[in-house]
């Protein structure tokens, strides 16, 4: 257990050590049972988390807002628009003046080509760790969730194959960054892991070659296909999530056009039956219900999209007593 952490920003998981990692699921894990058992665990009384969010949000705000007064403290939420940060307010500025009044600065900011970097001008700036509840590249507590939700599903995650794949969604253009940090993570755990996409939704290609460095290391594997239905067979686990096809278009209007040439790319009730018998499915949410997933599937005994979901408020709440 690494006891180092206070400080840290969690920005991407690529950026801890596996040790680190396990540190915070093992916190993570007793701190579920203690809520579970009704213990108190308020270990950053009188700590002020900053929430500033640039896009709305159901899991994340309920889950870190919670998450920072089960562990004493309290969350100032903030949308951005109610900030002066559209009249000059830097990102500089926001990490000096925010890293004087709170303990933690929590940051969602998806912008494509914008997201990322705003938050790590925050933490440059910032005396206080600045966790990142969300960017253009990364969504590093989601998938720390779904890591812990795979090890209470399935126990040790190595050799178990994952098939992360593109799903289509008529909504809007989701960003990458769940199927990123999950490449990312789940090859550094050994896992044998597939991203299944069509060929105009690729995803951004130094990470697709850290995820194979990830995986040589760990001595699990990464394989890229684009048929949706090779990527369910024999996997322990599905995860399909639309994401647009940023690295093809800029325009949104133009890749939701893309998009609809793969409306068949819908996790049903077939596709679930390529898969392992214990399979499990897997979603970050929200889904679009009976077009990226059937009712059956996401509301079937194989989803554990709610325990998933769950796992967001310990996992956070981990990270947040950890670095605060």
């Amino acid at each position: 257990m690494q006891t180092h952490l206070r400080g840290r920003d969690m920005i991407t998981t690529q950026e801890w050590t596996k040790d680190e990692i396990d540190t915070v699921l093992d916190v993570a894990f007793e701190l579920k049972r203690q809520r579970a058992l009704g213990i108190s665990h308020a270990s950053l009384r009188d700590k002020v988390l900053a929430m500033l969010f640039f896009f709305t949000s159901t899991r994340t705000r309920a889950s870190f807002e919670s998450g920072i007064v089960q562990l004493g403290g309290h969350g100032a939420f903030i949308d951005s628009t109610t900030t002066q940060i559209s009249h000059g307010d830097t990102a500089k500025e926001i990490g000096e003046i925010y890293g004087r009044y709170f303990d933690g600065i929590a940051i969602r900011q998806c912008d494509w080509g914008v997201g990322n970097q705003y938050i790590r001008d925050v933490a440059a700036a910032s005396r206080v760790p600045v966790l990142n509840m969300q960017c253009d590249h990364f969504h590093p507590f989601q998938i720390l969730a779904d890591l812990m939700t795979i090890i209470e599903k399935k126990g040790d995650p190595r050799g178990l194959t994952i098939n992360v794949s593109y799903a289509y969604a008529a909504s809007y253009q989701k960003p990458m960054s769940v199927p990123i940090s999950l490449i990312l993570l789940m090859t550094r755990f050994g896992m044998n892991v597939r991203l299944t996409h069509p060929p105009e939704f690729n995803l951004m290609p130094q990470y697709v070659e850290q995820a194979k460095e990830n995986a040589r290391k760990a001595r699990g594997s990464f394989e890229i296909l684009d048929d949706f239905d090779a990527g369910f067979k024999d996997a322990d686990i599905v995860y399909p999530k639309s994401w647009g096809c940023m690295l093809t278009t800029s325009d949104l209007q133009e890749s939701a056009e893309i998009s609809k040439k793969y409306t068949g790319w819908i996790t049903d009730e077939r596709r679930m039956a390529l898969a392992k018998e214990d399979a499990i499915y897997m979603h970050c949410l929200p889904a679009d219900r009976n077009i990226e997933v059937t009712d059956g599937v996401i509301d079937g005994p194989q989803s554990v999209v709610y325990d998933e979901a769950e796992n967001r408020l310990h996992v956070q709440k981990a990270v947040m007593a950890l670095t605060m």
